[in-house]
């Protein structure tokens, strides 16, 4: 397996720090609203890596943040009257809703920054003990950059070109920095703020060294692979690892993957340009599933333009490999034979060789849009060869070819399991009311209804828990 490594702007084998292991960190979301699709790219694109990586037999810790203290989260706060906390946690809950919707695994850890505000001020002492950083007259700490001899190797620019970059870096009370390259650790507190004690002053961290805290914490201090939207490539991932690398003397990640932007019709995203969308706007209109096999038709390093007919092309391509899944559903119910024939045995095996498209495409820096190609070829020699005629074991072989691939990409394709599941769910929730209300018998009813379609209920002291015969 080989990945496009940013650090060396080259393709680089895979090969982990601990054998069997990954330890993957994804920079999350600033929770002040709802999502919208540019954060869904990355969300989409490296959760379909880590599905692939665990396809592989690799166990992977998988680490994505939610920054809950900001700028924009404090703002909302002020707007409404309430504690930043009110806002930061609407908008997780919300987000978990959106990472669900769209097939998102939940990370192995979602660190919050306010939780780590204790790790944060002790890796600044270090950095201020080992000369990487100084605190000026009201109390806000710098990260000295020009200290750090490595600065600008992700962004593969000198200290003197990314003067140009010195605006997403300022803040109040610039005077007092030693150098205009100089970003800030941790600063006073404001009026209306949340506010933490420190050795420095009463505020709050930077926003660049919540990353470099938690990732040590819940990975380590080396790390295989940090990612994320190639716009956090500078400043933010530069000082990820100008902190991590001169407060822990380690290389902070061994591979930094980054995702293409996102444009809407051949323009920025933008809410006073009016095309701006939420994810939740999206769903208004569309399946979910169709978003993320948008964002898969293209490789994630590259730019992905969002628009209505191509979001039409995702869904009818979509549709294809469901249909499939479909058809073989039907097949399977009406099979008349259970064994497969020696012709459908050599059939089975030709059909692995698109399985070996898809591993080949997807080993080559994770080539969704390659590996999609796959399954629809897939698809096709399904199509030419099942029939009515066809053996029940050999169907069923087919499905599960196909059903394995997509749920590698996330992909939900076999719908009439996803179905049963909800309308089962809906039948207990049914079941409860009717329990509550002392109408036993309908509650019985429903209990004989889903015994019947081979569904076992269990009542616990934690609720209602059902299983398949």
């Amino acid at each position: 397996m080989k990945v496009f490594n940013t650090l060396s702007r080259k393709k680089e084998e895979f090969v982990p720090l601990q054998e069997g292991k990954v330890s993957m960190y994804v920079c999350g979301p600033t929770v002040y609203n709802l999502i919208h699709i540019g954060n869904a790219r990355p969300m989409i694109v490296f959760d379909t890596a880590r599905r692939y990586m665990e396809h592989k037999g690799y166990e992977v810790n998988y680490v994505s943040n939610f920054t809950d203290v900001d700028d924009k989260i404090i703002k909302k706060a002020n707007e409404e009257g309430v504690e930043p906390s009110v806002i930061s946690e609407r908008y997780i809950v919300e987000c978990k809703k959106d990472m669900e919707a769209l097939n998102v695994k939940p990370a192995t850890t979602h660190p919050k920054a306010t939780n780590e505000i204790d790790g944060m001020i002790e890796m600044i002492q270090t950095l201020i003990d080992k000369g990487y950083a100084y605190v000026a007259q009201d109390g806000t700490v710098y990260y000295k950059t020009r200290s750090f001899k490595g600065y600008g190797k992700l962004s593969h620019k000198n200290l003197d070109d990314l003067r140009s970059g010195e605006r997403s870096l300022l803040v109040s009370g610039e005077e007092q920095k030693q150098d205009a390259l100089d970003f800030v650790l941790w600063k006073p507190k404001k009026e209306g703020e949340p506010y933490w004690e420190s050795p420095w002053c009463e505020g709050r961290p930077g926003w660049h060294i919540e990353c470099s805290v938690m990732s040590k914490k819940y990975l380590g201090e080396e790390i295989d692979i940090h990612a994320g939207g190639e716009d956090l490539i500078f400043p933010h991932h530069e000082n990820e690892i100008a902190q991590s690398e001169a407060a822990n003397g380690k290389e902070f990640a061994k591979y930094w993957l980054h995702n293409g932007f996102l444009n809407i019709d051949n323009k920025k995203m933008s809410k006073s340009a009016g095309n701006f969308f939420t994810v939740r706007d999206i769903s208004e209109k569309y399946d979910l599933q169709v978003l993320r096999f948008f964002m898969l038709s293209a490789h994630y390093r590259s730019p992905l333009n969002f628009s209505a007919d191509l979001m039409e092309a995702a869904k009818n391509g979509l549709e294809r490999i469901v249909t499939g899944v479909e058809n073989l559903n039907f097949l399977l119910e009406h099979a008349e034979k259970d064994n497969m024939t020696e012709e459908e045995q050599k059939l089975t095996q030709t059909a692995k060789s698109y399985v070996g498209k898809f591993d080949e495409a997807m080993d080559d820096d994770f080539n969704t849009a390659d590996a999609i190609s796959a399954i629809f070829e897939l698809v096709k020699f399904v199509n030419t060869h099942v029939s009515g005629e066809s053996s029940a074991a050999f169907v069923q072989a087919m499905k599960d070819e196909i059903v394995m691939l997509s749920d590698i990409c996330g992909l939900i394709v076999d719908r009439k399991k996803e179905i049963l599941d909800t309308e089962v769910e809906g039948l207990i929730q049914e079941r409860q009311e009717a329990r509550k209300a002392k109408n036993f018998a309908r509650a019985d009813e429903i209990r004989d209804m889903l015994a019947a379609q081979g569904i076992i209920l269990e009542d616990t002291r934690e609720g209602v828990k059902w299983k398949r015969a």
